[in-house]
């Protein structure tokens, strides 16, 4: 049946009338949808739909939700100086239900949208074109994200490429090239949309504002300062990428990523513009910026091919995507969890990414290589917590772009990082921070720390350690496990990973199994209860709980100099699911949602930390180890803040009481995405997973 105009909403005339449906496409510029409807001629009615409750656990944190807030306005104005009444927006538990809704009130005959690839998105679009096709509106979708759609790369067999370099191979030998940007549309005319109703959408409470009004002065959110930013990036930075990627210490970074995830930027705009520069620079025979250009461009295959692996695999955010992985025996303990986000694991590099993390929203990407592989490989906690804890804090959390960075880290990849390769902070460290300065901004108290000692403070003498104010297990914890402990721990998991397997895959041969194929129907181990998000099914609400609030805002706070001065035993030895803990946290996510504790977790932290197939492991805060103590306090002080970055794309400093030389620059590189040692030495279990068998959270 067709749907008939209100009277509600415009003037009800019979002609053409396109709702634009806007997601992550958060711009005028090269947006096919808003592009296709304003040269359709008809009345185009722009709509946002607020319904993070389709996103399950994936629901934005809090830096996400401020972006968000902050983009709408911005579009919204934009809209409004091309002629366009204003951006309807809706709030809804179900984004299929509000747009149906939408084009009712409206009268709507079209709707159009731009392709995302993410499964909970791709279930959401199909069902979308279904209700709507049986409502008799034509639906049209647009690719906006992407350079190519997954389904135009492919191998000379017709099949989906598994391994990276390949597949960025092919996109850039592709027969064609990726669709010039569009240009803004000159003029939209949206009717009357005076009586049509926008629901007020409330991204923030009372306990958030502080904290999102430092992020205002370090970002700014919206399309044209996107563009801004790229100009800015273009133009300086870029030629340089190559020498100073990696450095930790400085803004070296195009800082784009958030601007890419929401839509504000165009990824074929960047792409043909960093083309353009490395045209010019190789016809003038400038080969180091050239050099520039190319591994610039590789980060944004990387984004590509994220996309196309969520969208060739939709559960590769909740599973490992070779099979044998699924076997490894992950270390469920919430006390190293909890440590690990405070940055009290007494590993410097760690710890100041961390504690850069939640003040800032940011994290350089060496740096996530660093805290995420110290994560998998050190404390062997499951990859997913890691990866939602990014989610829930990184301004440019992006679900596509995380699952790809954290199974390569976690060695799931046909072509991922060795699983039995553990990096040396203390090596990271000075690869990436040479000087220093990195870790001084974010631990104060280390920052009179001299620099041959200042990424392993455990080996310092004790004359350096009281000339710097430094009192290891009290302002500043001893390291939370040796190194040579876990590379012990990481050869025993193995080890139990590749048995388990191998009599996996002999009872499966021996017919065992008939029915069950690889087993891979165990369901994914639980986010832990601080992860656990609160879901409100209704809209929101500008009222909340006080009493929530305020112990939400206490959960938020970093530890302080002064809370670091009580003595260690006090935290291990409580009950992390039970006992009052009155020292600040550093926050697990603006919402919180109690829930009953898997059995399998750990209760207590001086209990022993379990494993995810049922073996025991004893508690390593107890190993008879010289340095260690039986305990790690927290140790974070306050320190001054100033704001340094180029225009569209400001990023926090805090300084620290003392300052060092910049940083030179270095000439060791990470291992390459390619690399196939490990795999090599087990090639009996190397085969992608059979997602047909596998259950997909949608």
């Amino acid at each position: 049946m067709s749907v008939s105009s209100s009277p509600m909403c415009g003037g009800g005339e019979t002609g053409m009338r396109i709702v634009v449906w806007f997601r992550r496409d958060l711009r005028v510029e090269d947006n096919p949808a808003l592009a296709a409807a304003a040269r359709a001629g008809g009345e185009v009615v722009p709509a946002y739909v607020w319904s993070p409750e389709e996103d399950g656990p994936y629901y934005p944190g809090r830096v996400s939700r401020w972006w968000i807030s902050q983009s709408l306005q911005h579009l919204d104005a934009s809209l409004r100086r091309l002629g366009a009444e204003k951006l309807v927006t809706r709030r809804s538990a179900d984004a299929v239900v509000a747009l149906l809704q939408l084009v009712r009130d409206t009268g709507a005959t079209h709707v159009y949208f731009n392709h995302l690839y993410d499964p909970i998105s791709l279930v959401r679009d199909h069902r979308l074109k279904e209700m709507l096709t049986a409502e008799g509106i034509v639906v049209q979708s647009f690719n906006a994200d992407l350079l190519y759609e997954p389904w135009e790369v492919v191998d000379d067999e017709g099949q989906p490429f598994t391994m990276f370099a390949p597949f960025w191979n092919r996109c850039l030998s592709m027969l064609y090239d990726p669709p010039a940007p569009l240009l803004p549309p000159k003029k939209i005319n949206s009717g009357n949309l005076s009586m049509c109703p926008s629901d007020d959408l409330i991204f923030e409470d009372e306990s958030e504002r502080g904290s999102n009004a430092l992020l205002a002065r370090a970002w700014r959110p919206g399309w044209q300062n996107a563009d801004k930013a790229l100009t800015a990036f273009l133009n300086g930075p870029l030629a340089d990428y190559s020498v100073n990627r990696k450095k930790a210490d400085s803004a070296s970074t195009s800082l784009l990523s958030p601007h890419l995830h929401f839509g504000e930027l165009s990824v074929r705009k960047v792409f043909h513009l960093v083309r353009m520069k490395q045209l010019v620079w190789s016809n003038e025979g400038n080969h180091a910026a050239e050099e520039s250009c190319t591994l610039f461009l590789r980060s944004i295959g990387l984004r590509e091919y994220s996309r196309y692996l969520s969208f060739n695999h939709p559960s590769s955010h909740e599973r490992p995507l070779l099979a044998h992985l699924r076997f490894f025996p992950w270390v469920v303990n919430e006390c190293y969890f909890k440590i690990w986000r405070q940055g009290r694991t007494g590993y410097p590099l760690v710890d100041a990414g961390m504690r850069e993390l939640w003040a800032t929203g940011w994290l350089h990407d060496r740096i996530r290589v660093v805290v995420s592989s110290f994560f998998v490989k050190v404390l062997q906690l499951p990859w997913r917590w890691g990866m939602k804890y990014f989610w829930d804090t990184l301004l440019d959390a992006d679900l596509e772009s995380d699952a790809l960075g954290w199974q390569y880290i976690t060695g799931s990849l046909p072509d991922g990082r060795e699983l039995d390769r553990i990096d040396n902070p203390q090596f990271e460290g000075y690869k990436f921070d040479p000087h220093g300065e990195y870790v001084r901004r974010w631990i104060p108290e280390l920052a009179r720390l001299p620099t041959e000692w200042i990424h392993h403070p455990w080996d310092a003498p004790v004359s350096v350690l009281q000339a710097a104010g430094i009192e290891l297990g009290s302002n500043y914890p001893l390291p939370i496990i040796e190194l040579d402990a876990a590379k012990a721990r990481l050869q025993e998991a193995l080890s139990e990973m590749w048995q388990l397997e191998a009599a996996s895959r002999a009872t499966m041969n021996n017919g065992m199994e008939e029915g069950l194929g690889d087993s891979s129907e165990v369901p994914p181990i639980e986010f832990p209860q601080e992860l656990q998000m609160e879901v409100d099914r209704q809209p929101a609400q500008a009222t909340a709980n006080v009493q929530m609030t305020a112990r939400r805002r206490e959960d938020q706070m970093v530890p302080t100099m002064t809370a670091s001065l009580n003595r260690a035993e006090t935290e291990v030895s409580a009950d992390l699911g039970n006992s009052e803990d009155t020292r600040a946290q550093v926050p697990f996510h603006a919402h919180l949602e109690p829930r009953v504790q898997r059995q399998d977790a750990i209760q207590n932290a001086e209990g022993p930390a379990l494993r995810t197939n049922g073996f025991h492991q004893p508690n390593f805060f107890q190993q008879p180890q010289q340095r260690r103590p039986e305990g790690v306090a927290p140790s974070v002080s306050e320190a001054s803040s100033s704001w340094t970055g180029r225009e569209g794309a400001v990023v926090p400093v805090w300084s620290p009481p003392a300052a060092s030389g910049h940083s030179e620059t270095f000439a060791a590189d990470e291992a390459d995405v390619s690399s196939r040692s490990y795999l090599d030495r087990h090639p009996q279990s190397h085969r992608l997973m059979n997602w047909s068998q596998l259950s997909q959270s949608l």
